[in-house]
């Protein structure tokens, strides 16, 4: 009778006597896709010189003509002393444009005196890290061969995405424009009635025009920071994917489908990455990992997202060009922002704590610094969202 192979991984053994693998061994082991970078692609950069602390400052001069310029140098047309030096401010009323006109007489005069004021920002730098340990029996007889190459990758992957977690997080908390949907005021009174409206949308639009948010963005679309280019037709806002339902079932004032999807529109320019449609004004873009604050808001029903018997608050980010800055991942050509240390088993790592050398380990470090440059031009709409 001929050798037979049989069924060993089912109990029966072949012919010839038990197998040592029953399974089939693909040499490339299968790798979790990268998770995409979304909010390192609209940050400006700031490098940090050495030598010169761990906090970045920058000076945000303000207009003259606008209600923070709060100063006490203003004179008026009259010579009289007035409380703020910033002529009618952000006014847009006629009137008190018109009564505040830096008029000169014949003789001129001690007239007509503004002032000006600046503000401060700044963002500290944080050091992080974390390391991994592993034998040299564990490279000498796993089963795949490139093991330390998959580990070192996903220690660069990890520390991309624990980066992009924590930009997210302080690009959320840092928003200047923040409103609610619907008739809350604060996380915890968010109902399930409070879904946002298209309404809502053209009313944040509003806001942010008013606070001179450009309606372009530059984006960053490889590894070195030079490498940039333009979106335009809309300001960027980051959702949530189980927003996608509430945003497409929307009208707009003309009880029209108010929501374009990305494929109607993909050809005629550049898309930004995870960028599904637009509406109100807004490229609509849904990371992979958007945060929201789960349980935080008023109890819920079963028509919303809720944890805990509270319903989940999801935020509607929309980050305005030059809005904020950060220390990443991405290079300027010359420096790289992480660095990996590596040390084999053997001679290297021997001491007293491990004589016969037997562990290495894989380390990895690297800056992480925000600096909110614009937070008037990063908005938050606080919504439910439709189960």
């Amino acid at each position: 009778m001929s050798q037979m192979y049989k069924d060993p991984a089912g109990g029966t053994n072949s012919t010839i006597g038990p197998q040592l693998r029953t399974d089939f061994y693909q040499k490339k082991a299968l790798i979790e896709a990268v998770k995409e970078e979304y909010f390192g692609q609209l940050a400006s950069s700031k490098h940090m010189p050495k030598n010169m602390g761990k906090t970045m400052k920058l000076f945000h001069y303000l207009p003259l003509l606008d209600d923070r310029n709060i100063n006490d140098q203003g004179i008026d047309a009259g010579g009289a002393t007035i409380a703020d030096g910033n002529l009618y401010g952000s006014s847009k009323d006629v009137g008190t444009i018109n009564s505040k006109i830096p008029l000169l007489s014949e003789t001129g005069g001690r007239v007509n005196r503004v002032g000006f004021k600046r503000l401060t920002i700044e963002g500290k730098i944080e050091k992080l890290g974390f390391f991994d340990e592993y034998t040299q029996e564990s490279l000498d007889f796993d089963t795949d061969a490139e093991l330390m190459t998959h580990v070192n990758r996903e220690m660069v992957v990890g520390a991309d995405q624990l980066t992009e977690a924590m930009l997210q997080t302080d690009i959320i908390e840092s928003a200047g424009t923040i409103k609610y949907a619907g008739a809350a005021t604060s996380n915890g009174t968010v109902a399930p009635a409070d879904q946002v409206t298209y309404d809502d949308l053209i009313k944040l639009g509003i806001d942010l025009d008013n606070n001179r948010t450009p309606k372009q963005t530059k984006i960053i679309t490889g590894t070195r920071i030079v490498d940039t280019h333009v979106i335009s037709g809309g300001r960027v806002m980051y959702v949530a994917s189980e927003l996608v339902p509430t945003l497409m079932a929307l009208k707009d004032y003309h009880n029209e489908k108010a929501f374009v999807e990305v494929k109607h529109y993909a050809a005629s320019g550049k898309t930004l990455r995870g960028e599904v449609g637009a509406i109100a004004g807004f490229r609509v873009v849904v990371p992979l990992e958007m945060q929201r604050w789960e349980g935080a808001g008023a109890v819920a029903d079963a028509s919303v997202y809720g944890t805990g018997g509270n319903v989940d608050v999801f935020p509607m980010l929309v980050v305005g060009d030059e809005s904020f800055a950060t220390i990443g991942f991405q290079t300027d050509g010359k420096t790289v922002k992480f660095k990996i240390i590596h040390k084999k088993p053997g001679e290297e790592t021997a001491d007293r704590t491990d004589p016969y050398g037997e562990t290495g380990f894989m380390a990895i470090k690297w800056y992480y610094g925000y600096l909110p440059l614009r937070p008037e031009r990063i908005a938050v709409l606080k919504t439910a969202a439709k189960a």
